[in-house]
């Protein structure tokens, strides 16, 4: 694409229009200096519709079980019974960290778990059975509703592909939800694709949990994966799905553009990091197709160097980062400390404000996202403008 054709698109995007997919593909064809442009092009963007504000929720990380019927060639948060220390964490335990977090100024709880281990481990059906749960998600369910009836947290659950009943016992104490479509890439689900024996992770099936979000009201946060295998014009696919979506329903608050990082012991082990290069792309490609309402994320723990280059490329926000708990999903990353968040971001010009696992425009809004008793926990816990009181200042660790 030619610097003057990418100007022209550009005007059409600033004007709120969204861009036709046959201009979305012709991306794909920018490189080099274009890559620059196209930065400043979804920076401006940015700007137009966030303004200098980057956000970030400050969590713990609550692994709820790391058992998985699937196996994706690039992940090592899943075990197997005999490798895991405890089937399933205890409500005792989840109990502790929440408080631990509440007593550090954490607002949010992110629950993260396998996909549906009891279909493959008669062990976590077992476990499961004697507590009186017929299912993982049954036992998420009455977690999300302790954790948000005994702690100032909210629950912010990540449990994979869900039905609308499972979705719809979720929403009372879940003010957002999030499921990574990681990719609509038919070629990553066959023979030697990362997604080979990973049957939620067919495209279908994670459009078809947002789609249900969507219908039942639910925020959700959602993303895909740099690096895995797929082409550009298969990133741009999959976040035109996103928008098709976010288009009927209004429900999307959140893409994540997260980049692939090759872990030792896995099928991908042996294959390079996605390049910063692709990532800064991706993120102002996402910018252009998704528009200057959309929240966009990079996670700044796995790009420790230089993660605020990803401003200039379009971003608003870092996504969770816990004063805590490691990233299970990703344990050789470790969060970066709040100072350093604040430091980076501002020297890009930009404040940092931290806020809740559902974004301000959610919590405000109109037309049903949120439940009244869940508005009133969140009243008391946000400012006039949504976001979290006090200000970064008042974390722990900050200075």
């Amino acid at each position: 694409m030619a610097l003057s054709d990418l100007d022209a698109l550009t005007r059409g995007v600033l004007r709120d229009e969204a861009m036709p997919e046959d201009e979305a593909a012709s991306l794909v064809d920018i490189t080099g200096d274009g890559i620059t442009a196209l930065c400043a092009a979804a920076s401006k963007l940015r700007d137009k519709g966030k303004g200098r504000t980057v956000t970030f929720s400050p969590k713990v990380f609550i692994p709820l079980t790391m058992l998985c019927r699937d196996f994706c060639g690039y992940c090592t948060f899943r075990q197997d019974p005999e490798s895991a220390g405890d089937l399933y964490m205890s409500p005792e335990q989840i109990l502790k960290v929440a408080r631990a977090g509440q007593a550090l100024g954490c607002t949010e709880a992110l629950f993260t778990l396998g996909e549906r281990p009891e279909q493959r481990y008669s062990e976590a059906k077992e476990w499961l059975v004697q507590r009186g749960y017929q299912t993982t998600l049954e036992y998420l369910t009455d977690m999300c509703r302790m954790v948000a009836e005994e702690t100032s947290l909210l629950p912010h659950a990540n449990p994979g592909t869900m039905s609308r009943r499972e979705m719809a016992a979720l929403r009372p104490y879940n003010p957002s939800m999030g499921l990574m479509l990681e990719s609509t890439s038919p070629r990553l689900y066959q023979e030697g694709g990362p997604h080979e024996f990973a049957p939620s992770k067919r495209p279908r099936v994670r459009l078809r949990t947002l789609e249900i979000g969507g219908e039942l009201g639910v925020p959700f946060t959602t993303g895909i994966l740099v690096g895995i295998g797929e082409t550009r014009l298969e990133r741009i696919d999959a976040l035109l799905e996103i928008r098709k979506l976010h288009e009927v329903h209004g429900h999307i608050q959140e893409v994540i553009i997260q980049n692939f990082r090759a872990k030792p012991n896995t099928p991908m082990g042996g294959e390079p990091h996605a390049r910063a290069e692709e990532l800064q792309w991706t993120v102002a490609a996402a910018r252009m197709i998704l528009g200057s309402g959309m929240n966009l994320q990079v996670p700044p723990n796995l790009n420790t160097d230089d993660y605020q280059v990803y401003l200039d490329a379009g971003i608003n926000d870092w996504g969770g980062v816990s004063p805590l708990t490691i990233d299970f999903v990703n344990p050789e990353a470790p969060w970066p400390g709040l100072a350093d968040l604040r430091d980076r971001s501002q020297a890009m010009g930009f404040q940092l404000r931290p806020r809740l696992p559902v974004y301000p425009e959610y919590f405000g809004m109109a037309g049903g996202y949120l439940s009244q008793q869940m508005k009133a926990k969140m009243s008391g816990l946000t400012d006039g403008q949504g976001y979290v009181l006090g200000g970064i200042e008042s974390y722990a660790g900050t200075n």
